[in-house]
């Protein structure tokens, strides 16, 4: 019997592009939804017949409560080898078999940059006045050489930050709960004393901790009003480590020059949402693991999850 695999939230069309699905010929039959359903009613019902189904990190949540609707579902598999938005222990009650694939730390690594240099210059608002025949030059840009760049964070995205930090001339610190000054030395930067320490010497702040109990909240208003006022704050890790209220309050009273966003409380991000309106937010949709590179070993390393599972031998699983 051919089991039926659904690949939810699949925006950009790319899952059946980036990976031979034929592997799975006459055993599994493939459907994408492009359309993300918030709606967990809607959703159950939609994967009502689904035996395998395929998420893009955590555009759908998988709480139990969703779980227990689904009494066909027996493998799930999410991009990367991490998702908090998966209740693995319901789960595993539900005989689910959750398996993950490969993430590169490039791709986060380079919209970081892309957003902390598009900040600097100013360039979302160069490109629309050159574009609506308006004012030649209108910005001073801020200067990375000789700034100081705090990473709050400094694994494998953290530490390819602060080597790329390093080569533009910029002075490196870094901060986390577990950071220790012999592994922030093996990479060449600064430890710094404590959270708001960095954030007081910072020029340029970004973000790249895992979101965990002692991560979140870890940036609120106390926190946002050490940063100097020509601060810049970048965030492609998790909404959730920032007080996004605090944030957007900074924001509207000029506390920090800008931010840039990749990450947000609710994706998509509502229409109101005031991210759309300050003129000090740059903001993507979520971009930072979105590469060719990526999405080829997310739906390759997928199909070769279901193949394992179906030979009854499933790799990279969760637990």
């Amino acid at each position: 019997m051919t089991l039926q695999c659904i690949v939810l939230d699949d925006y950009q069309n790319a899952a059946l592009r980036f990976a031979d699905w034929n592997k799975l010929e006459g055993r599994v039959s493939v459907s994408v939804l492009r359309e993300h359903i918030d709606d967990e009613e809607a959703l159950a019902a939609r994967l009502a017949q689904a035996a395998i189904v395929v998420i893009m990190r955590e555009r759908t949540p998988f709480p139990a409560s969703l779980l227990r609707r689904l009494p066909n579902l027996r493998l799930l598999i999410t991009s990367g080898m991490r998702n908090a938005s998966i209740d693995l222990a319901a789960a595993a009650q539900c005989n689910v078999t959750v398996c993950g694939t490969g993430s590169g730390s490039e791709p986060p690594a380079e919209l970081s940059w892309a957003l902390m240099l598009a900040l600097a210059r100013h360039v979302p608002q160069e490109n629309a006045a050159l574009r609506a025949n308006g004012p030649w030059q209108s910005t001073v840009g801020a200067d990375l050489h000789g700034a100081t760049l705090g990473l709050l964070g400094l694994g494998k995205i953290g530490s390819r930050m602060a080597k790329i930090g390093q080569a533009f001339g910029m002075k490196v610190v870094a901060w986390s709960p577990n950071l220790t000054e012999a592994r922030a030395l093996e990479a060449g930067v600064r430890l710094a004393p404590s959270r708001e320490a960095l954030l007081e010497a910072s020029d340029f702040v970004s973000i790249h901790l895992v979101l965990g109990e002692r991560s979140r909240g870890l940036i609120g208003a106390a926190e946002l009003a050490r940063m100097r006022p020509g601060a810049f704050l970048i965030n492609t890790s998790r909404a959730a480590i920032i007080d996004q209220d605090a944030l957007v309050q900074a924001l509207e009273d000029g506390r920090i020059a800008g931010a840039g966003l990749d990450v947000f409380d609710l994706e998509p991000l509502p229409p109101d949402h005031p991210y759309r309106r300050l003129p000090n937010v740059l903001a993507t949709p979520h971009l930072g693991y979105v590469s060719q590179r990526n999405y080829s070993t997310y739906f390759s390393e997928a199909v070769d999850d279901i193949a394992a599972w179906l030979a009854g031998a499933p790799v990279r699983t969760l637990s």
